[in-house]
């Protein structure tokens, strides 16, 4: 047995090697300094594919995959289909395209997709073409790759950094947008590698990314000796059906039936995890409705690393599919795995691939992912062959597509304020700032409990903001919780957000005070507050609990892994815990999208236009957080105003925002 975990040591010391490991995690769980680490992302799961790809670190005769992005024919007509869609004074509301009707309309022929495809077979490179004709998977080993797209590296002259150019032939390069996943290394002498000397490193990364210290008090944990709805009312989601009036479309019998949610991961999780945690929870445990698709490696590739060690991308899809599942109980999960422990792609490519696939299968009537490939920062972008300005071009065509086809995309915001990497002193935040997508903040529900030795009582339901429940060595890390927003570096202010009163005004308090020479902040005890105009798109759209202190029960299970006396012991661990973030709020809001859409006969499509718009009447389905104590970190409420960029237009009563759809589309 320990000869086996040895080799499946050094398998992993491979991928630590070759980049493919979790690279940035936060703390789930701290109660009295006791901690409970798990590596969930800090706001969403952040999987360094390849970010650590270094050169000759993978065979030229290795397999890769690229993806080739199409300029749509007119990017313009495409802009306005979508927003036509959910407009009722259009000819096109609710007129939904099909993959095959969209690659008609604005996808590139069918002509040029075959003589792309002619061209790559040359080289003996495959390439597969999404349903709608603006993205091609290239596969093939990774010299021919990188013959076939002619690709070499150089180095910027501004930045030094190594970066992979590539020249197509004319007539077809007129209409390629970029060209992401592409690597080619510089050219070096391989050095020997002493394994044993990796193996060190390679545990306390793995120990990073699986449970740590196994040690929680008991009010850390749900209580387990509740079951079915007074286990959900508590810790499920009955408590988020309550919160948020969805239980008046329950009592309706609308549950999600007919609907499909796609789910956006870059981890696997086990069936037997979710079906302990349906027991629990009292939803119909039916694993039928479960719908697994590997997009990068195959199932056998990212079990294995799943069955090894406890790990973040795991824990963040576990609680992805439970809170969706148990949110809409009648509709299907179709759970998109973007893994790849082999080092075929990198992170952003492998997180566009499994979008791209969802929406080309078009069986999705809503999306949701709390993973994101990286922040939306330049130094820390690490794909070879597209800027990041490029990707998020290619990003946003690929959601404009998902909108014409009426499928509703929902992202969580992230978990640490303003600064989703919490490393850096300018405000960032996890990609994608998408205008497309409707991006969910955090709240915290009312409370009262005794934190770190003192009483904190939060009167009503706020935007999420701990720096009242952190600890001191949360604080000095500067890894406090709270919700996602602010403003994209990204993207422009969309036209729905044009107008509201809130949007690109703001009203923020410095309360985090930051010691750049040794990263580590402060509460200051005389916060400024500062007011001012910015611009871009505003961040986020709503919000919902997400705030651990009032947040929800988790169940997972896996191998904890440690490294003692040259031996590698691995224990399993089933483990009950409370949770919260962003991570739960985005699936909620798409399972009850799912539950609003099982009653009606067209999808509900893209929301963002339709609820800034029902935001400004008098019957608003909204609550707005504007006080000045509602703050995310930075970002406060703006008495008066409709939007800030904590809360974005605040929560949702679902009961009243089915009925302001039901009156868009004049369905009785």
């Amino acid at each position: 047995m320990e000869n086996n975990l040895m080799t499946k040591l050094y398998n992993y010391i491979y991928e630590l090697k070759t980049g493919t490991i979790i690279h940035h995690q936060r703390k789930v769980t701290t109660l009295k300094r006791k901690h409970f680490m798990i590596a969930v992302l800090s706001g969403l799961s952040f999987l360094a594919m390849g970010h650590g790809l270094t050169a000759n670190a993978k065979s030229d005769n290795a397999p890769t995959i690229a993806n080739v992005v199409f300029k749509p024919t007119n990017e313009t007509n495409l802009t306005n289909y979508v927003y036509d869609t959910v407009d009722p004074n259009s000819q096109y509301f609710h007129h939904y395209l099909s993959p095959g009707e969209f690659a008609q309309k604005f996808g590139q022929s069918d002509r040029y997709v075959a003589a792309f495809k002619t061209y790559l077979k040359k080289y003996h490179v495959n390439a597969d073409v999404y349903g709608g004709n603006l993205s091609l998977k290239v596969s093939g080993t990774r010299n021919n790759v990188n013959r076939a797209f002619n690709a070499k590296s150089v180095t910027e002259k501004r930045t030094h950094k190594s970066r992979t150019t590539y020249k197509l032939p004319a007539q077809l390069s007129n209409h390629v947008l970029t060209v992401m996943g592409l690597y080619q290394s510089k050219p070096t002498v391989n050095k020997p590698v002493n394994r044993q000397s990796h193996s060190k490193k390679a545990l306390t990364q793995l120990q990073s990314s699986s449970v740590s210290s196994p040690t929680q008090t008991d009010d850390t944990k749900p209580d387990t000796t509740l079951s079915g709805d007074r286990f959900s009312k508590k810790y499920g989601a009955l408590k988020f059906a309550k919160q948020y009036q969805l239980t008046a479309l329950y009592d309706k019998g609308l549950k999600g039936q007919g609907q499909r949610i796609g789910i956006i991961s870059s981890g696997d999780f086990h069936n037997s995890d979710l079906t302990t945690y349906w027991k629990q929870a009292g939803v119909n445990n039916d694993l039928s409705h479960i719908h697994k698709i590997y997009t990068v490696d195959s199932r056998k590739d990212v079990q294995k690393r799943l069955d090894f060690a406890v790990n973040g991308a795991q824990i963040e899809a576990t609680l992805d599919v439970q809170a969706a599942s148990s949110v809409a109980p009648k509709a299907d999960i179709d759970f998109y795995i973007g893994d790849s422990t082999d080092d075929l792609t990198n992170a952003p490519t492998a997180h566009y691939m499994s979008f791209m696939q969802a929406i080309s299968d078009n069986i999705d009537q809503q999306l949701s992912t709390s993973f994101a490939p990286t922040a939306e920062v330049q130094s820390r972008w690490h794909d070879y062959s597209a800027t990041m300005a490029q990707y998020n071009h290619a990003f946003n065509l690929m959601l404009e597509q998902a909108a014409a086809q009426g499928i509703t995309v929902f992202r969580a915001s992230g978990d640490n304020g303003p600064r989703d990497d919490v490393t850096l002193a300018k405000e960032n935040h996890a990609f994608s700032t998408s205008p497309y997508q409707v991006i969910v903040g955090g709240t915290t529900l009312p409370y009262t409990k005794t934190i770190n030795h003192k009483v904190v009582t939060v009167a009503k339901e706020c935007a999420w903001g701990s720096n009242i429940a952190a600890t001191p060595a949360q604080i000095e890390a500067g890894k406090i919780g709270g919700s996602g927003g602010g403003f994209s570096a990204l993207n422009p202010t969309p036209r729905y957000q044009q107008g509201i009163s809130g949007v690109n005004t703001f009203r923020a308090i410095e309360l985090l005070k930051t010691q750049h020479k040794n990263h580590k902040y402060t509460i200051s005890k005389h916060p400024k507050i500062i007011t001012g105009i910015n611009n871009g798109r505003n961040l986020p759209d709503v919000a919902g609990n997400a705030d651990i202190q009032t947040g929800y029960a988790l169940y997972f299970s896996g191998n904890q892994v440690r490294f003692k006396q040259n031996k590698l012991h691995s224990v399993l661990k089933k483990v009950w815990m409370m949770d919260g973030g962003t991570s739960y709020t985005s699936p909620q809001m798409a399972a009850a999208n799912a539950v609003m859409n099982s009653g009606r006969t067209t999808s509900i499509g893209f929301w963002n236009p339709q609820i800034y718009k029902f935001a400004q009447q008098a019957d608003s389905p909204f609550t707005v957080l504007d006080g000045t104590n509602n703050h995310n970190l930075y970002y406060t409420g703006q008495p008066g105003k409709l939007y800030n960029q904590a809360t974005g237009l605040g929560t949702i009563n679902f009961d009243k925002l089915s009925r302001k759809f039901d009156q868009e589309a004049n369905v009785k």
